[in-house]
């Protein structure tokens, strides 16, 4: 402030009365007169900006530690403390020679116990492959031999089994033939829109089975394929017959012979 003041008196005219040269002085002095805060203001802006953060790491690659600690433990100043470099060298050479030794041993094995050269191998190879040939061959002739079994069995149920066939124009699939049947099965037939019904005689003792089918040709005809015999009577005409039978028991005990 007397800095100012001393220059707003030196800007002064000497010439100029007193009350002129105060004027002048106090007006000199508010021009140039700054508040602190304009004078942090100015500060702040002559001040070089800071410089801008780095950026963070992505977020899909995590921050990887360093490879090597800042201060190593076992790095030390003093060379008589610090462990012997290790000589790449001579490691590898062990190795060599662990390799070798381990080679030479198997191949000594191999030579105790008989070596094979080319011709042992393939003679060893051939006695190999024709033990597995006679081994398929036998499996390939027990499943043929089975097979021929099982056509042989079958050949013999279907020729101890007799077939009957019967056609019949009925509106009904079912025809009543005395006997009862138990329905075990249906099957589609080509051609046709009216399926195939397998039925099984329903007495214990008996394995009669029949087909019925109607024409594709003609759809009212009913075709009936029995396979096999009953061995047992027709239980509609056992039903039929039962009163009969009693009545010729009752009359045969009245019998004027005894």
């Amino acid at each position: 402030m007397f800095r100012l003041c001393s220059l707003a008196c030196a800007w002064v005219s000497p010439t100029s009365s007193p009350s002129t040269t105060l004027l002048r002085s106090i007006s000199f002095v508010k021009s140039c007169a700054l508040t602190q805060s304009e004078i942090s203001i100015m500060e702040r802006q002559e001040a070089p900006p800071p410089p801008p953060p780095p950026p963070p790491p992505p977020q899909g690659i995590p921050s990887l530690p360093p490879l090597l600690p800042q201060n190593p433990p076992y790095v030390v100043a003093d060379s008589s403390s610090h462990p012997p470099p290790i000589d790449t060298q001579q490691v590898l050479e062990e190795i060599n020679s662990l390799v070798s030794l381990a080679s030479g041993s198997a191949s000594a094995w191999i030579d105790g116990r008989g070596t094979l050269d080319g011709d042992a191998a393939r003679h060893e190879a051939s006695l190999v492959a024709s033990e597995y040939r006679t081994a398929m061959e036998e499996i390939r002739a027990r499943r043929l031999e089975k097979r021929s079994k099982a056509a042989a069995s079958s050949r013999a149920r279907k020729a101890a089994s007799p077939r009957f066939e019967f056609q019949t124009r009925s509106e009904d699939d079912l025809l009543d033939d005395g006997f009862r049947w138990r329905k075990y099965g249906q099957k589609a037939v080509k051609n046709s829109t009216h399926p195939r019904s397998y039925y099984r005689c329903a007495h214990i003792a008996c394995n009669v089975k029949k087909q019925v089918q109607r024409l594709s040709e003609d759809t009212s005809i009913v075709v009936t394929t029995y396979e096999g015999i009953h061995n047992h009577p027709s239980e509609k005409i056992m039903e039929t017959l039962s009163p009969l039978l009693r009545q010729i028991q009752l009359l045969s005990r009245f019998s004027p012979d005894k």
